[in-house]
Parts: C-alpha cells; sequence; structure tokens
C-alpha cells in the first residue's frame, strides 16, 4: 500500500461530496454566503445535538462528535474567516455548487471527511490497544481479571519499546567502542585524548571529507554540508557524539544524523536569508524581548542571560541558528566587560529571582570563568535560582568533570539558592553509559538535571519518546518540557502537526507511570513565551487553509492577567505528514486517531 494511493486517492472531492452529504445537502441553492453559513453551523450543533441526547451514547463516540462539532463551528465562523483571509464556507459552497476549485488539494479535503465522520459517529479508527473487560464479576475475582489484563496491555507496550533501541544496550556497546577506536586512529589520538573535554572541542569535524572517511555519508549529505560550509552556516560534529552513528547508514541512527547533518532545504534556505539573519531568522522575537544586551526577559520572574553564542556541536533546527557564525567561534565568547552591564541590570531588577545561563552553550566555557560568572549571579541578593542550559551530557558528557561537579554543587545553598542543569536529549540512541555517568556526577552533589526535548518528526513515531522518557528516569534525569517544533521555514523537515504530538501526550505518555511523563508539550510562542498545550482554552483551530495546513490562534499565558496579543500559526498537514512516516516504513493507520486531536 503506497502512501500516495492510500491517502491522497483516498481524500478527493468526489469521496468528500459523498462523504459529508448530510451535512451539505442542499446549499448550492443557498443564495448568499451568509445563509450557508447559518446552514452549516446548524447543521453541526443538530448532528451532535441529536447523539447527545441519546439514552446511552457510547462516551468516546460523544466526545469525539463533540470535538468535531465545535471544531466545523469554529472553521465555519467568520471570526476565522478575518483572521485568516481564507473563506472555507466559500469552499465547501463552491463544491457543492460544482465550481472548480483547483486549490483544493487532499489535506483539505481529508480533514473535513473525518471530522465529519466524528461528527456523525463513523470515525471507525482502531483503538491503540484494546481493553477487554470482565463483567459480571467483583471483589477479588474482577481485581485479578483486571490485574491480568493490565498485564496483557503493558506487554503490548513493551513490544512497541522494544522497536527502539537504546545507547546502553549490549550490542550498540560493542559497536559504538570500535567506532571510537576507528576515529581516534583517525585523528591519531589516545584514549586519555578521547576522555578530555577540550581535546573534544579542538577536534570537532568540521570539513565533510573528513567525515565522511569516518562515518558513510550519501551524496546529498555530504552536498549539504559542503554547501553550509560555503554559506557561511555554522556546522561540527564532537568525535564523542560522531560515535552514536551507525557504521552503515541506515534507519537506525536517522534521529542521530537529523540533529547536525543539515538538509538541502534547509541550506538553501539559510543561504538565501544569510545577509539578513540576524533579525529574519529570529524566530521567538528575541531582538524584542532584550532589555540589555545578551539578556532576554519574557516572564516577570525569570531572565535568560547568554555569556556565549556558540557550541561544540551545532543542532539545525537550533532556536539561534541566527546567533551562531561558526562552531566555537573565539569572537562567541562575551569579555566580562560586555557581560558585566547584563548582570548589573539583573542586581537593578529585585523581581527578577531566576537566571537560565545559556547561549550558546555557557559549559564551553572554562571552569574558571564559569565560576567567574556564576559566583557574581550568586551574589545577587534576589537571585534563588540558577539554571545551566547545556547539550554537553550528550554532545560532551566529559566535560561533565568531577571538579566541574563540584564546583556547581558549592554554589548552592540549602534554602537560599539552588542550582539546576537542563539538557536536551531527543532519542533514546543519544543516552550511553557516559551520558549516565555525566548526570550522576551532578546529581551527587544534589544537582537536579532536567530533559527538553523537541518533537521532530525524527523522534515521533509511537512510542518512540515514551522510550526515551523511561530511559531517562532510569538514569537520573526528570522529563521536563517537549516542545511543539518552532514553525521556521526553513526547519520543515524537522515539524510535526501539532495534532501528533497532543496524539503522543494523551494515548502514548499516558500509559507510563506518573514519574516518567513529567514533562509538559508546549509551543513557544515568538516574543511572548510558552504555550500549554495540555490545556486547549490556550488556543483556537481557526480554519483549514487549501493544503491541508490547520491555522492556529494562541492565546499567550498573561491572557487573564493583561491585555495581549494573539498568534498565529500554519502547522503542518497532517496529510503530508502521514505520508512522510509511510516512507519510512511506518503505517499510517497505526495513527488514525490524529486527525480528532485539534
Amino acid at each position: 500500500m503506497t502512501p500516495n494511493k492510500h491517502y491522497s486517492e483516498q481524500y478527493s472531492i468526489d469521496v468528500f461530496r459523498k462523504e459529508t452529504e448530510q451535512l451539505i445537502e442542499g446549499i448550492h441553492r443557498c443564495q448568499k454566503i451568509e445563509n450557508v453559513r447559518d446552514t452549516l453551523v446548524r447543521r453541526c450543533t443538530g448532528i451532535f445535538g441529536s447523539h447527545f441526547h441519546e439514552k446511552y451514547p457510547a462516551a468516546h463516540e460523544l466526545i469525539r462528535m463533540r470535538d468535531c462539532s465545535l471544531a466545523l463551528m469554529n472553521v465555519f465562523s467568520e471570526r476565522s474567516e478575518s483572521r485568516t483571509g481564507f473563506s472555507l464556507v466559500q469552499s465547501v459552497w463552491d463544491i457543492a455548487r460544482g465550481r472548480q476549485r483547483d486549490d483544493l488539494q487532499p489535506g483539505f479535503f481529508a480533514e473535513l471527511i473525518n471530522w465529519v465522520r466524528g461528527l456523525e459517529g463513523r470515525a471507525g479508527f482502531q483503538f491503540l490497544i484494546k481493553y477487554r473487560e470482565e463483567n459480571g464479576l467483583s471483589g477479588r475475582e474482577k481485581a485479578i481479571a483486571r490485574s491480568n489484563e493490565l498485564d496483557r496491555i503493558w506487554e503490548s507496550v513493551e513490544d512497541r519499546l522494544s522497536a527502539y533501541p537504546d545507547g546502553l544496550s549490549s550490542v550498540l556497546l560493542s559497536d559504538r567502542e570500535q567506532r571510537k577506536h576507528c576515529i581516534c586512529a583517525a585523528l591519531r589520538a589516545n584514549a586519555a585524548d578521547w576522555e578530555d573535554w577540550k581535546w573534544q572541542i579542538k577536534n570537532v569535524i568540521i570539513d565533510p571529507e573528513i567525515l565522511r572517511r569516518l562515518i558513510p555519508l550519501d551524496d546529498s549529505e555530504y552536498n549539504s554540508i559542503k554547501k553550509a560550509l560555503q554559506g557561511r552556516i555554522p556546522f561540527g560534529i564532537t568525535p564523542y557524539y560522531l560515535s552514536l552513528m551507525d557504521g552503515e547508514s541506515g534507519s537506525r541512527d536517522r534521529a542521530i544524523r537529523a540533529q547536525v547533518l543539515p538538509p538541502k532545504d534547509y541550506v538553501n534556505q539559510m543561504q538565501l536569508h544569510r545577509e539578513s539573519r540576524n533579525h529574519s531568522f529570529d524566530f521567538m522575537l528575541e531582538f524584542d524581548t532584550s532589555p540589555v544586551d545578551h539578556v532576554t526577559r519574557r516572564y516577570p520572574a525569570v531572565v535568560i542571560l547568554k555569556p556565549v553564542s556558540t557550541c561544540p556541536q551545532i543542532c539545525v533546527y537550533c532556536q539561534r541558528n541566527w546567533e551562531i557564525e561558526e562552531v566555537m567561534a573565539s569572537n562567541s565568547f562575551v569579555c566580562p566587560s560586555e557581560i558585566n552591564p547584563a548582570l548589573e541590570w539583573i542586581e537593578r531588577h529585585p523581581f527578577v529571582r531566576e537566571v537560565l545561563v545559556t547561549g550558546g552553550d555557557p559549559l564551553i566555557m572554562s571552569d574558571r570563568k564559569l565560576e567567574s560568572l556564576l559566583k557574581k549571579l550568586a551574589n545577587i541578593p534576589h537571585i534563588d535560582l540558577i539554571r545551566i542550559g547545556t547539550r554537553t551530557p550528550v554532545t560532551l558528557p566529559m566535560r561533565i568533570t568531577e571538579d566541574l561537579a563540584e564546583m556547581l554543587g558549592q554554589l548552592r545553598e540549602l534554602g537560599r539558592r539552588d542550582i539546576a542543569v537542563i539538557t536536551h536529549i531527543e532519542h533514546p540512541l543519544e543516552i550511553t553509559i557516559e551520558t549516565a555517568l555525566a548526570v550522576d556526577r551532578l546529581r551527587r552533589r544534589g544537582i537536579g538535571v532536567y530533559n527538553q526535548q523537541v518533537f521532530t518528526f525524527y523522534v515521533s513515531r509511537r512510542f518512540e519518546s515514551t522510550r526515551l522518557r523511561i530511559l531517562l528516569r532510569r538514569i537520573g534525569i526528570d522529563p521536563y518540557y517537549t516542545f511543539m517544533p518552532k514553525g521556521k521555514e526553513e526547519t520543515n523537515a524537522y515539524r510535526v502537526p501539532l495534532a501528533r504530538l497532543l496524539q503522543e501526550q494523551k494515548e502514548e505518555v499516558r500509559l507510563v507511570p506518573g514519574l516518567r511523563r513529567t514533562d509538559e508539550a508546549v509551543f513557544n510562542v515568538p516574543g511572548l513565551g510558552k504555550n500549554y498545550l495540555r490545556a486547549s482554552q490556550h488556543r483556537d483551530l481557526l480554519t483549514v487553509l487549501p493544503d491541508g495546513s490547520r491555522v492556529y490562534e494562541f492565546h499567550p499565558w498573561e491572557m487573564n492577567i493583561l491585555k495581549s496579543e494573539t498568534y498565529l500559526y500554519k502547522d503542518i498537514a497532517i496529510i503530508d505528514y502521514l505520508d512522510r512516516l509511510a516512507e519510512i516504513g511506518e503505517n499510517p493507520e497505526d495513527y488514525d486517531s490524529i486527525w480528532f486531536y485539534i
């Protein structure tokens, strides 16, 4: 079953007319669009109401009907049209009248067809896991039957989790040890060099010629790296992280490669705008929320401090790719004379209680310079929490030395000030014994370690991120945030529909014990901050565009505190996402409930 045949041909204009017959019947006779709108909205409420008043409606069907009814009424509203500039009512009216609408694509029909199916109780998707309830039992007998059924459910979860190997497995340990020796031989290094974080930084691999001698690169990967370097687009991989890639290019290390190997579209977009990159690529509008150089403030009690604007390794989808010129550039380190005004500004603002030190990666600073900076922060009376944002536990775990951990631990003051480390692990393959030991060094000094994952396409298969959460807790890291990928044009290859993250949170993650699912799913609204996706009142669905993309209106966190602007977001079309999953061997039918997460 090819993805195009299954989706593009299944969702056509003819199928739309047939599947929505009850909803659109007779609207071709309407003379005004207002009459069409009133008819569609009235029928949505009527169809849902007829089921709502049934004596024994199935609860899950009723909830789905309600959600689909609300979604359809939203996209049919005049407000949605005025906010987005697109009339879905006009589109449906044109179809009913037989007018040519070549702009409407399968993704558009797919959304409406599935919502109408849901509204009419015809969704028909397969449940992720079927639960067999034993009727007529009670007490201990019922408890035993339920326990047996829960065993069966968790067994099916384990089967899915086992599809994703991790960096702690014995098979991968052997493979990676062999690649480590090969890399050391090529770079003329010994075991002591490998464990030295300064050697790792000094030998960050940038040259694509050297890279393809160490790991297999296809022509597309090689050419993209070469073009990125020619266009002054930052690129680099630590020798350690390179050892996490497979000796043969394949699907297993897809997520690892996607972290650092820039795809062609990304390079083209970055090159297209490279001259104006300082602001046009500032998706989060940090330029508008920086009251003083090197400080960002979006919330009342916390600020971001950026003492460095580079990393030992660059994530392709980095939020601050517009600030980074090259890996470990000497001019990326902010000198004391420049950072001191930022520290003085923080000291003058007593309502700032917390500082996130990030960048770039602040742990590439020497112990001496880092300690000097952190002590200055710690000496500010109103600062009671210092967070350090770093990816070195993943890309450079040998940086977390005993000395560094001891220094950070000494900055803690019981009941007065705490220190925390926020890291970024994307995939189970990134969890290794080296990362586990680095985390342990911090935790033994009382330093909590938390993870922020970006829910990209490359980590979005069923139970893939659930597997990560389980492993994070196993090595002592608390899942903290799961970020919706930012809507940056240059990173479209990494984006997933909002509906997929909601589906993952409400289906897969719900099967995991509580301490392994402590992360909050969020979308970072440009210029405003985190929007909590768990709460649907923080956003509205406005419309579905002709290509199948949903348009959402996000309400900022301070909506009920002070008057704030909203933010419009054009999502990735669900049908395109499912087609991509099919291309990598996934069964799109396994994700069928995705249409109903709104």
